[in-house]
């Protein structure tokens, strides 16, 4: 039996496909084992979002070889699609296999070893049991002036609808819970099909990503359905209303900014300015009480001033986000941000953002003291120890992090016990509670008590 190993950068997208990659493989009588133990195969599910993650996609690819040098080492993904020359030229890279060819990997490099095996293309099982990643659509047509992914990814090309209800039926019937809606630009699902084009107007009022979300949630088992990152243009009261009426839906609303500088958002090629940005913000905020809202943004864009930053921190407290992932611009080649003027240092780009990065920690931590003394309800995923306790880990609706003292601690008699008596740990895990909060375990975690399996 052979042994691979996969190792994965970057986004949900690349996630879910390695699931699907390490599907396949398993199905056709290889072995996974983890990256770090010596292997037949290594594939490496490459990024390509910045430099940096150009640069962890080839160490990955050079830690393989030098595990084994005799192993068959694959370069899949994003990376390879914007450097194909440089990949191919690389001694590290035995195959390279683009974002299009993941389907048929295990084809692929069964032909470089000289076997043949049937694959599948959806996913059957998961290595995470409570929560699935599905991929409805890739490709992004955007081409925003710093990103390199609309010539990694190709245009838009969305799923087939039934394929992915089948898909989630299966997982759902398998034990799976919650399921994260992705796409390398998910707001343009269903944008590359005829009967839908009048919404490539710019309005984004996607009635094709709104059918498919209302189909899922009348799946049998589906409980909680996560959508990935947004458009803010895809944000309406009807796009709201139909989701506040799903009771499966989690308000948990992942909208990517960028900046808060219309100066900035005007180079950067969005299609938005930060007044219509907060409107969008204030208007999900009157369907939904307490809404976790989080954003990416962009610091040190050529040309971004010292005013222009400050209007950008401005603007981040002004909406009170949840979470603020902050990442320092990373110049690509044969991007329009590439040829820009006023390039800033390394130095200023990592200040400006440590700034940032703060200010979102003190946002976070006030957003989950929120839930100290209020019931919330909580997907179980896990067990971790912490010092002498077990503890039960798992996240609410808004993608707060909670965490329960497990009954099976031992000499411990508290009132949770009889509530959870006779269930194992695997029963709990995929099972949701309700809980009070009562104070903070760690900076990221807030414990409850009092509660009970739903």
């Amino acid at each position: 039996m052979k042994k691979v190993a996969f190792h994965n950068l970057g986004c949900k997208v690349n996630a879910y496909e390695m699931e699907l990659m390490q599907q396949n493989f398993t199905k056709n009588g290889f072995e996974i084992v983890p990256f770090s133990e010596k292997a037949d195969i290594y594939i490496i599910n490459t990024c390509t979002v910045t430099n940096i993650a150009d640069r962890k996609s080839r160490q990955m690819l050079h830690r393989a070889k030098a595990l084994n040098p005799d192993a068959l080492v694959v370069a899949a993904g994003c990376y390879v699609e914007t450097d194909r020359e440089g990949a191919a030229a690389d001694e590290a890279i035995d195959l390279i296999v683009g974002n299009k060819e993941k389907p048929d990997i295990v084809k692929i490099v069964s032909n470089a070893l000289c076997e043949t095996f049937p694959v599948s293309y959806q996913l059957e099982q998961l290595t995470d049991h409570t929560r699935a990643y599905i991929k409805i659509q890739d490709g992004c047509d955007q081409y925003c002036s710093y990103c390199i992914i609309p010539f990694a990814r190709g245009h838009v090309e969305s799923r087939d609808e039934d394929e992915t209800i089948r898909e989630i039926t299966d997982l759902a019937e398998s034990g799976c819970r919650e399921f994260v809606i992705t796409g390398i630009h998910l707001s343009s699902y269903g944008l590359d099909r005829s009967y839908n084009m009048a919404a490539k107007d710019g309005s984004f009022n996607n009635t094709a990503l709104t059918g498919i979300i209302k189909k899922i949630s009348g799946i049998k088992g589906v409980e909680r359905i996560r959508l990935g990152s947004l458009e803010p243009r895809i944000i309406t009261e009807d796009f709201l209303m139909e989701m506040a009426s799903l009771k499966e839906f989690c308000q948990h609303f992942h909208l990517s900014l960028q900046s808060g500088s219309d100066t900035v958002l005007k180079r950067m090629n969005r299609r938005y300015d930060a007044a219509e940005y907060y409107d969008k913000v204030r208007l999900i905020r009157r369907f939904f009480e307490h809404p976790a809202i989080t954003t990416d943004i962009i610091t040190g864009f050529p040309g971004e001033t010292e005013e222009e930053f400050r209007e950008t921190r401005e603007f981040l407290k002004k909406v009170d986000f949840y979470e603020t992932h902050v990442f320092a611009y990373s110049r690509r080649r044969g991007t329009a941000a590439d040829k820009m003027p006023g390039q800033h240092t390394q130095k200023t780009k990592t200040e400006r953002s440590r700034i940032l990065i703060d200010d979102s920690l003190e946002r976070a931590k006030k957003f989950r003291e929120y839930y100290i003394n209020r019931e919330t309800e909580v997907l179980i995923e896990e067990y971790i120890r912490i010092g002498a306790k077990n503890y039960g880990v798992g996240y609410n609706r808004e993608y707060v992090r909670f965490a329960f003292e497990s009954p099976d601690n031992a000499g411990r008699a508290g009132e949770n016990d009889a509530c959870c008596r006779g269930f194992e740990k695997e029963d709990l895990t995929g099972r949701i509670l309700t809980g009070t909060g009562t104070v903070m375990l760690d900076d990221e975690t807030v414990l409850i008590d009092k509660y009970a399996l739903l």
